[in-house]
C-alpha cells in the first residue's frame, strides 16, 4: 500500500493541493484510519485514501465542475459524517446483511479484476488503444520498465509455486533492488528525510460552501462511493480470507463500518479525501493475516512512512503493478460460488464484475448489481426473495446513476 503515500497526492495536486502537506495528510489519515481498525474493530485490513474517489475530486469537482480543493474536502467531511451517523444507527449493518449470496461473490471477484486491471495499466502491459482501434491495447513489451513488471509478476508467481511464505514481499524487494541496479528506476538519494510541514492544508476544508444545493450531487456521489466501496472491500476481501460467517456475512461488520467513516471524517479535516479499506489488504490476508494486530503493524509502518519517504516513494511502479496482478488472482476463487443456473442471479452478478473492471470504477460496478438484481427478481416473480434494504440500496443507486456528475 506504500504506493498511496506518492500516489494520492500526486493525483489531488491537480485540485491544487500541494503536494508535501498532502502527502503527510496521506499518511496521518491512513494511521488513524488503520489503527481504529485493528485496535477497536480487530480486523486485518487496512485504511488509506481511496483511488476513484481522489480523482473524483481533482478531476470532477475541481477541474470539470471548478469548485475550489477546500469545497470539495468540506464535502468529503460531510459524507463522512453522513457514514458516521447511518453506522452508529445500525443502517450499513442492516443494509449490509441484505446482499443476496451470489452478489457478495460477485464483489470479490470484480474487485480482483479491477485490481489486476490497475497493474496491467500501471506497468504499461496495457495502454490507451490507438485512435480508430480498441480502446485498450498492449503496451511496449520490449520497454525495460514493462519487462522489469514481468519479472516481477514472473517472480512472485515461481515463489507462490514452490509455497515460498512472503512471496509477494519478497518479489516487490527484489524486483525494485533490480530496478535500482539496472537503472530503469531511480535509486533513492537519501532514506529518510523530516515531514514537509502540513498547515497549509490542515482544518482549510470549506463546510460552509459544501452546504447547498449545487453540492447535493457530488455529496451524494462521495457517500455512495464511500457506502460501496467500503461494503464491497470488506466483504470481498472477507470471501477471500473465510472470515465470512455460515450465512455469509462478516461478524460484528458495523466496526470496521464506523472505522472507515471515522477515517474519512478525520482525513477531511487534515486535508485529504475519502478514506477506507484498501483491496491491498487482501495481500496480508492471503499470507495469514486475520486479526487487528495486521493492521496496527501496518499503521506502524505507515507511522514510519513519515520519515522514510524518500525511500518508498523510489520503489518502481514496476514492483507494485506486478504485486497487484497476484493479489488480483487471488480474489477469483469465489467465482465458482455463483449460481450461473439462475439467470436472474448470475444477470446482476455479471453486471457487477464486468462494470467493476471495464469502467475503472468499483462504485459503478456495485450500483449495476443492487439496481439490476431487485428489477431482475421482480421480473420472474420472486419479488420476495428481495429484503426491505434491498430495495433501499436499489433507490441509492439509482439516484447515484441518475445525479453522478458525467
Amino acid at each position: 500500500m506504500a504506493y498511496i503515500i506518492v500516489v494520492n497526492p500526486a493525483i489531488l495536486l491537480a485540485a491544487g493541493i500541494p503536494f508535501g502537506p498532502s502527502m503527510v495528510a496521506t499518511i496521518l489519515s491512513a494511521i488513524f484510519g488503520t489503527l481504529v481498525m485493528g485496535l477497536y474493530a480487530n480486523r486485518p485490513f487496512a485504511i488509506a485514501p481511496y483511488m476513484g474517489e481522489n480523482a473524483f475530486v481533482a478531476y470532477t469537482v475541481c477541474g470539470v465542475l471548478g469548485y475550489p480543493w477546500q469545497t470539495a474536502l468540506g464535502a468529503v467531511f460531510i459524507s463522512g459524517v453522513l457514514l458516521v451517523i447511518l453506522t452508529l444507527a445500525g443502517g450499513r449493518t442492516f443494509m449490509s446483511r441484505a446482499v443476496p449470496m451470489n452478489l457478495k461473490y460477485s464483489f470479490s471477484v470484480g474487485i480482483g479484476l479491477f485490481i489486476t486491471f490497475i497493474g496491467l495499466v500501471n506497468s504499461g502491459l496495457v495502454v490507451r488503444g490507438a485512435e480508430g482501434g480498441g480502446p485498450v491495447m498492449v503496451g511496449a513489451l520490449n520497454t525495460p520498465g514493462v519487462m522489469l513488471a514481468v519479472f516481477g509478476f514472473l517472480l512472485i508467481s515461481l515463489l507462490l509455486i514452490r509455497n515460498v511464505r512472503g512471496a509477494i514481499l519478497i518479489g516487490i524487494i527484489t524486483t525494485s533492488f533490480l530496478g535500482f541496479v539496472t537503472g530503469i528506476a531511480e535509486a533513492p538519494e537519501t532514506l529518510f528525510s523530516m515531514p514537509p510541514d502540513i498547515t497549509p492544508i490542515l482544518f482549510q476544508l470549506d463546510i460552509t460552501g459544501a452546504i447547498s444545493w449545487g453540492f447535493f450531487a457530488v455529496i451524494l456521489t462521495m457517500f455512495t462511493m464511500d457506502f460501496l466501496d467500503t461494503m464491497g472491500g470488506l466483504i470481498g476481501i472477507s470471501a477471500q480470507a473465510g472470515l465470512l460467517d455460515e450465512n455469509g456475512d462478516l461478524p460484528e461488520i458495523e466496526k470496521p463500518f464506523l472505522a472507515d467513516a471515522l477515517a474519512t471524517v478525520f482525513g477531511a479535516l487534515v486535508g485529504t479525501t475519502t478514506t477506507g479499506t484498501f483491496m491491498e489488504s487482501a495481500a496480508g490476508t492471503q499470507v495469514g493475516g486475520r486479526t487487528g494486530l495486521t493492521a496496527v503493524v501496518v499503521a506502524l509502518l505507515f507511522g514510519i512512512g513519515l520519515f522514510f519517504s524518500p525511500l518508498l516513494s523510489a520503489i518502481p511502479v514496476a514492483a507494485t503493478s506486478s504485486a497487484l496482478m497476484v493479489v488480483g488472482l487471488f480474489m477469483l476463487k469465489p467465482v465458482t460460488e455463483i449460481d450461473f443456473s439462475d439467470y436472474s442471479e448470475v444477470i446482476p452478478a455479471f453486471a457487477v464484475i464486468a462494470l467493476m473492471s471495464f469502467t475503472y470504477n468499483i462504485g459503478v460496478g456495485l450500483c449495476s448489481g443492487f439496481v439490476l438484481y431487485p428489477l431482475f427478481k421482480l421480473a420472474k416473480g420472486k419479488q420476495n426473495e428481495v429484503q426491505p434494504a434491498g430495495w433501499i440500496l436499489f433507490g441509492l443507486c439509482l439516484l447515484f446513476f441518475i445525479f453522478y456528475p458525467y
